[in-house]
């Protein structure tokens, strides 16, 4: 896939369209890792989502209450 970058102000921007987008599974205020390796490849990876401590508690809540019985018999 061919991309142009585009003047935006004093810097430049790669536009993902709804095609890159999709292919990346990307959503717009998502954080990515940049790095720009030997012959000047550069790699944007995405960062893995930071889970909020009240969604994590939430979670771990309901796998416990849903497994109950077998970590009771694993205990």
């Amino acid at each position: 896939m061919v991309k142009t970058l585009t003047k935006v102000g004093n810097s430049y921007g790669l536009i993902f369209d709804a095609t890159l987008r999709e292919l990346t599974g990307l959503k717009p205020g998502e954080r990515v890792n940049v790095t720009v390796h030997e012959g000047r490849a550069i790699v944007i990876t995405p960062m893995a989502p930071v889970i909020d401590p009240d969604e994590a508690k939430r979670t771990a809540e309901k796998l416990i209450k849903k497994n109950a019985e077998l970590f009771r018999r694993l205990a």
